[in-house]
């Protein structure tokens, strides 16, 4: 096991996490005995910072978590994610913003990760996409959500309160209830919520980009297609996908990664970020990719 962290550090709240982490969404897709092996390679490289939800399956990928990693070592921050909830239909999530709601996903998680505490939980807001949108009685003040975290973080449930798929006015909102981190959706093609980044530097709060490398689920398209990123890896020697995660890293240094997979190999691929270096030719015409 190595004591270094992939990328280097940074602060999650009171913890130290590693730049690069791990998003475990996949695993609801594998056995028990592949899930461990991806965990136990993540945890030997350095990884210290586990991303999860109880509506990754009916809480199918936190019970992978436990069973590969329970009891945990001590320095290992798992986050979750409240909001939704998971169904049978055909559109397998349903959106669960009430208070009880939120109250009742951290409980599962507690249940299922088998932990006295969650470290994190993102709340997920649902007032624009990706995914799905609120109405009706989904729709949820921000301040009745953030009330009910904070009685969780008070109740020492949780360990700290972050945001997902929020706006800049929503952030601001948010900042007096503490935050750690905020998870929006941002790549070297979407800098949409670059005023975000920009308000949780200044405020010492975790970025934690999702889909950095796009999404096909969400029709999004990836940056690794991108003519500057793949001549930009052919100079370098190095994948497109690690060139477009090196420069989410190099962009700001409040930024920490959760790349998912169900793959130890491509987990180790995407560890590669870490050792590539953009030179100052790299990152101005990265930088210079029209948005």
């Amino acid at each position: 096991m190595t004591s270094e962290r992939p990328g280097g550090t940074v602060k999650l709240g009171q913890h130290e996490i590693a730049r690069i982490g791990y998003g475990a969404m996949q695993l609801e897709h594998v056995d028990t005995a592949a899930a461990g092996a991806v965990l136990h390679r993540a945890v030997e490289l350095g990884i210290n910072h586990l991303d999860t939800a109880s509506f990754y399956g009916h809480t199918t990928v936190n019970g992978h978590i436990r069973a590969a990693l329970h009891p945990y070592p001590d320095d290992l921050v798992i986050v979750s994610k409240v909001g939704a909830r998971r169904v049978d239909a055909p559109v397998p999530l349903a959106l669960a913003q009430r208070p009880e709601q939120l109250r009742e996903q951290v409980h599962l998680d507690l249940t299922s990760l088998g932990l006295e505490q969650v470290p994190v939980v993102n709340l997920r807001r649902a007032d624009q996409g990706p995914g799905l949108i609120a109405e009706g009685d989904d729709i949820v003040p921000l301040d009745d959500q953030l009330a009910e975290l904070i009685a969780l973080r008070n109740e020492g449930l949780i360990g700290a309160i972050g945001l997902s798929n929020i706006s800049t006015d929503q952030l601001e909102q948010a900042l007096p209830a503490g935050i750690v981190c905020v998870q929006n959706a941002y790549s070297l093609l979407d800098r949409s919520s670059e005023p975000q980044l920009q308000l949780c530097a200044a405020n010492g709060i975790a970025w934690i980009p999702y889909f950095p490398l796009g999404s096909a689920f969400d029709q999004i398209p990836s940056p690794t297609e991108h003519p500057a990123v793949q001549e930009t890896a052919a100079r370098l020697g190095a994948s497109p996908a690690a060139v477009c995660l090196a420069w989410i890293l190099a962009h700001d240094e409040h930024t920490a990664l959760i790349p998912g997979t169900r793959s130890v190999a491509h987990l180790e691929d995407n560890l590669r970020a870490a050792a590539t270096h953009l030179d100052p030719e790299a990152l101005a015409k990265l930088d210079a990719i029209a948005v």
